[in-house]
C-alpha cells in the first residue's frame, strides 16, 4: 500500500473525563493507548473524526 492518500494520528491525551460520543470516536479511528499512532485512509469521514477529537489526537504525517 502507497502513502498516496493516507494520513496517520496519534493518541495525544488521555480519553478520561470525555463524553461518550468522543470516546467512541477514538476508538473508531482505532486508537487505545497513549502515544499509539495509525495510519488510516483520507477519507472525508475520517477527517471529521479527527476534526471532532482534534484535542486528544494530532496528525503526525498525511501522505
Amino acid at each position: 500500500m502507497s502513502d498516496k492518500g493516507t494520513i496517520t494520528v496519534r493518541c495525544k491525551k488521555s480519553t478520561i473525563g470525555c463524553t461518550k460520543d468522543q470516546i467512541a470516536t477514538v476508538k473508531g479511528l482505532g486508537l487505545r493507548k497513549l502515544n499509539q499512532e495509525r495510519t488510516l485512509e483520507n477519507t472525508p469521514s475520517v477527517r471529521g473524526m479527527i476534526k471532532k477529537v482534534i484535542h486528544l489526537v494530532e496528525v503526525v504525517k498525511e501522505g
